[in-house]
């Protein structure tokens, strides 16, 4: 399993690593779990010690010329093995942790110095994955690990049970249907939300110093996730995050809005994307959907584009479905918390000149994970490939920035209008320094751009900001990158 695990890592992971780099992360992942284990590399040599006196000692095979990038994975498995053996026959702290926590805190620390993104799955999470994958159930919420063994609500989806029941994300879970849950045992609460269509499930939570129950009917059928209206001759069309069927609702309301046949002057002035809070979802959605703003005429027709160390992370994805709103007026809006898929929407749209940015920074979440299984049935999460946007500039870290920042306050706001007014983009400068970014870029200068428009909670003045630009096509056009 071991074997399987580095080698994928050597082969596939963004970054380069050294063998005895990642041996010597992953045995120090065993220090997290017994304080008195000590793991140091010597010409050459994995050492464990426990206090003043060495465990095992295991020598690295040394490189082969012209070898694979993976050759050194079976030897190096191989002295893992055996050093992992040597821990667990002498400490006692790691028998109680078991061998599945041994590999997961070996992973942790490998990971740890890689990024932030790839992780190992155990047997069970792998299946809990797997299954999320093919669709489930669901009640409208994600879990995840909070501060020390706190189970919290990541996301809540919107128009999901969970969001009808005022329930918010950073929601501290207690119990579930009276069982107590940690953070310890994630799998174990995820599966005590699933169960049949149309029960209920009963949810113990504090928010702040207060505690209270919720009652979930767990739904059949996913919560809708496209919301389309037209208001004040616009096209408003939301987006919580992008499933199976989000391209097919997208298209529906763009044919309803522009009808083919229809008269040019009933259709509506323009069209206001709205993907604050939408935290992504499916590549291939997003692909999808942009398309359906993009002509197949421009430049390549690019949407986005993936690149990595291996030749397969490799790859450009272009827009087919020809622009379904006839070069209608776009403006997207987006947050801080607008985040992977969604950002690639905004970054394609706005990178090819086609929509106009309201709102703050986005997340910067750029990176793909490819699904590696292992033996065990377990699964490897390895970070492969970096996702750019049309231009070329890296979408990790740096996020998506706007052409119109609303979240420096309303004066700010206002005097931006201004200026777009005047045909003087206020963001132009920043713009052109993201564009201009190649990966990797220093953190100095992410946090630089990222100064220019912070990440924020989305705001009623953004739809306020979108109604104008659509209204007043000089400003719209001021505000098209270039």
């Amino acid at each position: 399993m071991l074997s399987a695990a580095l080698g994928a890592v050597l082969e596939r992971h963004l970054e380069t690593a050294a063998p005895a780099d990642l041996g010597l992360w992953t045995l120090r992942g065993l220090e997290v779990l017994d304080a008195q284990l000590k793991a140091e590399m010597r010409s050459g040599t994995l050492l464990l010690n426990a206090g003043d006196r060495l465990l095992a000692a295991r020598p690295l095979p040394p490189p082969l010329p012209n070898a694979p990038p993976d050759a050194a994975a079976p030897g190096l498995a191989l002295g893992l093995a055996a050093l992992f053996e040597a821990a667990w026959l002498h400490s006692a702290q790691l028998r109680r942790a078991g061998p599945e926590r041994m590999l997961r805190s070996g992973f942790e620390e490998l990971f740890n110095h890689l990024d932030p993104y790839s992780r190992y799955l155990t047997p069970e999470e792998a299946e809990a994955a797997r299954g999320r994958r093919v669709g489930q159930v669901g009640l409208g919420l994600r879990l995840a690990a909070g501060r020390g063994r706190e189970v919290v609500l990541a996301t809540i989806l919107p128009g999901g049970p969970a969001a009808a029941a005022g329930l918010r994300p950073s929601d501290r879970v207690l119990a579930i249907d009276g069982a107590p849950v940690t953070a310890e045992d994630l799998v174990g609460a995820a599966a005590l939300l699933e169960g049949p269509a149309g029960t209920e499930v009963v949810l113990r939570l504090q928010r702040g110093g207060r505690r209270f129950t919720a009652r979930l009917l767990r739904s059949l059928l996913p919560p809708e996730t496209v919301h389309a209206e037209r208001r004040d001759d616009i096209l408003w069309i939301r987006l919580d995050n992008f499933s199976s069927a989000t391209d097919r609702h997208v298209l529906e309301a763009l044919a309803e809005g522009f009808p083919p046949d229809g008269a040019r002057a009933a259709r509506p002035r323009g069209v206001v994307l709205d993907l604050r809070g939408n935290r992504g979802g499916l590549l291939g959605q997003a692909v999808a959907v942009a398309g359906a703003f993009l002509s197949t005429g421009l430049p390549g027709g690019v949407v986005t584009q993936t690149a990595g160390r291996h030749p397969d992370a490799a790859r450009v994805y272009r827009a087919t479905l020809g622009d379904r709103t006839g070069g209608a007026p776009v403006v997207v809006l987006v947050d801080g918390r607008t985040a992977s898929a969604a950002e690639i929407v905004a970054a394609a749209l706005a990178d090819q000149g086609r929509a106009v940015v309201v709102g703050s920074a986005t997340t910067g979440k750029g990176l793909v994970q490819l699904v590696v299984p292992l033996p065990n049935g377990g699964e490897l999460l390895v970070t492969w490939s970096r996702v750019l946007a049309p231009r070329g500039w890296p979408i990790q870290g740096l996020g998506v920035l706007p052409a119109l920042c609303t979240s420096l306050g309303e004066e700010a706001t206002a005097a931006g209008l201004a200026r777009l007014r005047q045909e003087d983009p206020p963001m132009a400068a920043a713009l052109a320094r993201e564009r201009a970014a190649r990966a990797p870029v220093p953190a100095s200068e992410i946090a630089a751009l990222r100064e220019t428009c912070p990440p924020a909670e989305g705001k009623p003045t953004d739809a306020a900001i979108a109604r104008i630009l659509l209204t007043e096509p000089s400003t719209y056009e001021a505000a098209l990158p270039r």
